[in-house]
């Protein structure tokens, strides 16, 4: 059992780059298709096209920290 644990800790430490490297690449190749794709950045959501473009969709609120253990309630 200690080795499956292990393996798992191991997955949980490697899965926000192997994740973030995922997403960069379909972002990639959905632009490289000739479609946008939706970013958020500072506060606001923009569609951004193939040839660079980004328009303003709306304003959101901007992102907060994650602090381990805190509880957030989603209204």
């Amino acid at each position: 059992m200690p080795y499956q644990e292990n393996y798992i800790e191991e997955l949980e430490i490697r899965f926000p780059a192997l994740s973030g490297v995922a997403f960069a690449n379909a972002r990639e190749r959905v632009l490289a298709s000739g479609n946008s794709v939706l970013q958020s950045e500072k506060g606001r959501i923009y569609e951004v096209f193939p040839d660079g473009r980004r328009v303003v969709l709306k304003n959101i609120e901007p992102p907060t920290s994650n602090v381990p253990g805190r509880k957030i309630t989603i209204r």
